[in-house]
């Protein structure tokens, strides 16, 4: 049951969509959000989520909170079979419609264009309607500095990702799930049911899901193969340029190595020609010193 200290009422049922790409956190945000360990959590990548699951909580109020874990549909490595099976059972989960959608994301990870097509993909894959229930949850607020603030993180980010915050109404918190402080967590989750409310506000009262809900399989199947076709070319693309770029890399540091060898080979060979000079003053300091000496004599 969610802690004593979380006063928002989210004014009767609501049904909250966990996505991301596998590793950023949505297991443990969900945990962080029911306030127990309901979802599998683990920090080794031997452990992800494989199926939609959903959980329940009760609020002090008595209203009913439901969110539903996801695996990783927004990965480049799922094929359009696993995805749309998997957005199946989320429809059959959230049979009375999806209040807010929380895409996770991890101030862990370096934001690239791949994070920003995972965005896209999945803002592409239901049009613009699910930007209308889109909260952006960012994990990892541990790793931040003690004074750096969310919009301090977001001031850095490319413009790209900027835009797809912009696109989802810039709704955004941060969470610590690894805080073990009460009144943090109560704080975090304060801030985060107050967007719930405000998404539900927004939208008159209206869940997704049932916005799309008479969308065929078959249809839903066509757009998941288009979208995932062209962030398959796109992820080339991208592994073409990370080659690129490592080969580059590679260069620079052979590159830095011969010189550093030229360097040293022109110390040692500075070294090997100074030492004749150093063997014959020693042997004129020697002289000069027996002649001293025989002339004292």
């Amino acid at each position: 049951m969610i802690c004593d200290d979380c006063e928002i009422s989210l004014n009767g049922e609501r049904t909250l969509l966990l996505v991301g790409r596998t590793g950023d956190g949505k297991s443990a945000t969900g945990n962080s959000i029911l306030g127990t360990k309901a979802f599998k959590s683990m920090h080794c990548s031997s452990y992800v989520t494989t199926a939609c699951l959903l959980q329940t909580t009760q609020l002090q109020d008595g209203n009913i909170l439901n969110v539903i874990d996801t695996p990783g549909l927004f990965d480049f490595s799922c094929g359009p079979d696993f995805v749309v099976r998997e957005l199946v059972k989320c429809f059959n989960l959230a049979k009375d419609g999806i209040h807010a959608v929380l895409l996770v994301l991890s101030v862990r990870t370096r934001f690239s264009r791949e994070e920003h097509t995972s965005v896209q993909y999945l803002l592409n894959l239901f049009e613009s309607k699910i930007s209308d229930y889109m909260i952006v949850v960012f994990t990892g607020g541990d790793e931040l500095e003690d004074d750096e603030t969310l919009d301090d993180y977001l001031g850095c980010f490319p413009e790209p990702l900027k835009e797809a915050l912009k696109q989802c109404g810039n709704r955004q918190v941060l969470f610590d799930n690894k805080t073990h402080d009460p009144l943090k967590k109560a704080d975090q989750l304060r801030n985060h049911l107050l967007d719930v409310n405000l998404v539900v506000e927004k939208n008159g009262g209206k869940e997704w899901w049932k916005t799309i809900y008479n969308i065929p399989v078959q249809g839903t199947k066509g757009t998941v193969e288009s979208n995932l076709r062209g962030m398959r070319h796109l992820e080339a693309e991208l592994a073409k340029e990370r080659v690129a770029r490592l080969e580059a890399e590679k260069s620079a540091e052979a590159a830095l190595m011969n010189l550093e060898n030229k360097r040293r080979l022109m110390r040692d060979i500075y070294r090997y020609r100074q030492r004749p000079m150093v063997a014959d003053k020693l042997q004129e300091r020697k002289l000069e010193s027996s002649a001293g000496m025989c002339r004292i004599l």
